[in-house]
Formats: C-alpha cells, structure tokens, sequence
C-alpha cells in the first residue's frame, strides 16, 4: 500500500510539473528582479505585469522574497519564480510560498532532486556543453544559460547544433533589440533582468518607463509567436 501511495504522489507530482513546464514553454519571456529593496521590488515587478508579462521570478536575495512571491501568486494568470535557490531548504520554502518554478545559478543535483519532489520544474544554472548535458541527462526541465557569452544567439546556435534536446534558457546578455534572434536561434525562453529592470530607472524608481520597455518587450514577442504559428500553419 506504501508503494501504491509513493506512486500516487509522484506521478501527481509530474503532471504538475509538467503543466508547468507547458506553460513555460507557451510564455517564453521571464521578468526577473534583484534588489536590496522589497518594495521596489514589488512596483517594479507589477510595473512588468502592467506590461504585459506573465512570467515573474524573484530572487531570493530580495529581502522577503518568499513574501513577494506569495503576493504575486495570488494573481492565478502569473507563473511566479524563485530565483538564486541554492539549497533544499530554499526550494522546499519558495514552494510553500507560491512559486510554480525555481531558477539557480548553478546546477545542484539535490535541488533538483527537491524541484522534482516538490513537483515544479527546475532550471539550473549552466553555460558549457558539458554542463548543460549533465543537468539535462539528470533531469533538468530547461537549462538556463549564464553567464552571458558575447553573442547569445550564436552561442546557443551552437550548443544545438550537436545536442538539440536542450531547453535552453538564457538570463543574461538579452534585451528588447536582440531577444527575437535569441528564440529564433532555439532558445526555449527568455529571461529579462538589468535589460528590463534598468538600474537607472530604478533609483528613480520610474515605473512608467519599465512599464513602457516591458510593453515594447511582450508586444514584439507576441508579434513573433503569430509569424511563428502562421509559418508553421497553426490559426
């Protein structure tokens, strides 16, 4: 009986995952903040919302970024993160509170393990072929590409090239003018972080010019996905 009940949570632990995954996958584009302060934070981050994005991750170097994510997964069409999760023990919290992914900057084999347990897809941190082949072959739902290299696009080009299995995620060294060419190129997503968040915007805490680059972002995106469907001759 034991086992049958093991079963039973995990397989309900996929599915989930999986529906996760899913919506990843259909979003593609990721708002991610970092800041020493929580509330500009979180006006930043609806700033984005306002814009138009639908993937959020808060750090968890954020003062109480456990509460930001618990706040932003209140609105049921946000798929809210958890960024610079290190341990089980964060993973297991960032959950708790509301978040329907995590994100490291590193690949953790036990955190994944965790992800996985907790059912939400885990996007580990990796940048050589190596990397990225040893997360993936352990499981890892996507791979998420950092640091930057000095072009995103033919970097990713070139990791799938002899490894095409790879949801490739890249965080860095993608903005407004080249994130087109970044999917094209193969990236399962995006993430945005200093390229949306601009650090001069923020000590100024000028929302109204997130909100606009936020704006400008999802609507090039959403342009994108239509010439995508009609080039793959889906209404």
């Amino acid at each position: 009986m034991m086992i049958l009940i093991t079963r039973d949570v995990m397989n309900a632990s996929n599915s989930n995952r999986d529906e996760l995954v899913a919506r990843i996958e259909e979003r593609r584009i990721s708002a991610i903040i970092r800041t020493a302060d929580e509330r500009l934070a979180s006006d930043a981050m609806r700033a984005v919302v306002a814009g138009g994005f639908r993937i959020v991750e808060f750090t968890l170097t954020t003062p109480n970024a456990l509460g930001l994510i618990s706040e932003f997964a209140k609105d049921p069409d946000l798929l809210v993160g958890a960024g610079t999760v290190l341990s089980t023990q964060q993973a297991r919290d960032a959950v708790a509170a509301g978040a329907g992914f995590l994100v490291s900057p590193i690949f953790d084999r036990d955190v994944l393990t965790a992800a996985h347990e907790l059912g939400v897809p885990m996007i580990p941190g990796t940048f050589t072929a190596t990397e990225m082949h040893t997360a993936h072959i352990h499981g890892a739902d996507f791979v998420k590409l950092f640091p930057a290299p000095t072009c995103v696009r033919d970097y990713v080009t070139a990791i799938l090239g002899p490894l095409p299995m790879l949801r490739i995620f890249p965080t860095a060294g993608v903005d407004a003018d080249n994130f087109v060419e970044v999917l094209e190129a193969g990236a399962a997503g995006v993430g945005f972080v200093r390229s949306l968040f601009a650090p001069s915007d923020l000590a100024d805490r000028d929302f109204a010019a997130i909100e606009r680059r936020a704006s400008t972002i999802t609507s090039r995106f959403a342009a994108y996905a239509k010439e995508e469907c009609s080039a793959a001759g889906v209404n």
